[in-house]
């Protein structure tokens, strides 16, 4: 029998096994390497992801120069927003890439871009499938992606899609239809989340440490607070 050692969870071939498998022996723990190089079963792992979760203060709604249905971009004194506002809470720091992004959507239904607010992380291919019974013509001259999609039908394949490699916000037009108004925001994080009206948001699955929180309320407005995440821990924070 091989004593194991009083507190240890790494085993000689350099994987980390939780203390609460080392009563499993030399037999055991070498099932559980295994398993997990096979599987990458993740269940082994005794840490928890942590939380954040809070409140943003948003701005009142007000009459715009440009709004058309519920939950569309408001253009005002040059800022744009959503109407009634939303923001976008996310982690800043520095991450692992976990391979490609998933695939998103911004539909246009009823002469709408929905969501109307989209954030994406870098490296994301978003389609434009066309909802409606008419013709889109979808492009943006922002400075963090520029395209031009062309006219296209309702029944158009393969839908017609862009990959959003830059961060930045990028502003959607239709070339055909000018009241119609998207926002896509492209960020170097994969922990983000849109708030509900009332401002509130929660973010999970979060990885330990000291970083950066950020909320993103409108083209001229990010507010940041620094925050310190434990695992299995949840942290309040509020932006005023």
């Amino acid at each position: 029998m091989i004593e194991q050692p009083a507190i240890a969870t790494e085993t000689a071939a350099g994987f980390t096994v939780p203390k609460c498998l080392l009563n499993l022996g030399a037999m055991g723990t070498r099932r559980i390497i295994w398993l997990n190089l096979v599987f990458s079963i993740p269940c082994i792992s005794t840490f928890a992801d942590a939380v954040v979760e809070g409140q943003v203060e948003l701005p009142k709604s007000h009459s715009a120069q440009v709004v058309t249905q519920r939950y569309e971009i408001v253009t005002h004194g040059g800022v744009l927003s959503t109407h009634p506002p939303l923001a976008v809470v996310y982690l800043e720091g520095s991450f692992p890439k976990r391979g490609k992004p998933p695939i998103k959507q911004v539909a246009q239904k009823d002469l709408a871009f929905v969501p109307s607010l989209l954030p994406v992380q870098v490296g994301t291919k978003v389609e434009f499938p066309n909802l409606d019974d008419t013709y889109h013509s979808i492009f943006s001259f922002s400075p963090a992606k520029r395209f031009d999609l062309g006219r296209y039908r309702p029944e158009e394949r393969p839908i017609p899609s862009e990959v959003f490699n830059v961060p930045g916000l990028v502003t959607l037009h239709c070339d055909i239809h000018e009241h119609m108004r998207g926002l896509i925001l492209v960020l170097n994080t994969p922990y983000f989340v849109v708030t509900n009206p009332d401002g509130r948001f929660q973010l999970s699955g979060l990885p330990a440490g000291r970083y950066v929180l950020k909320a993103w309320i409108d083209s001229k407005t990010t507010r940041e607070q620094s925050v310190e995440l434990k695992s299995g821990a949840t942290v309040h924070v509020d932006f005023p």
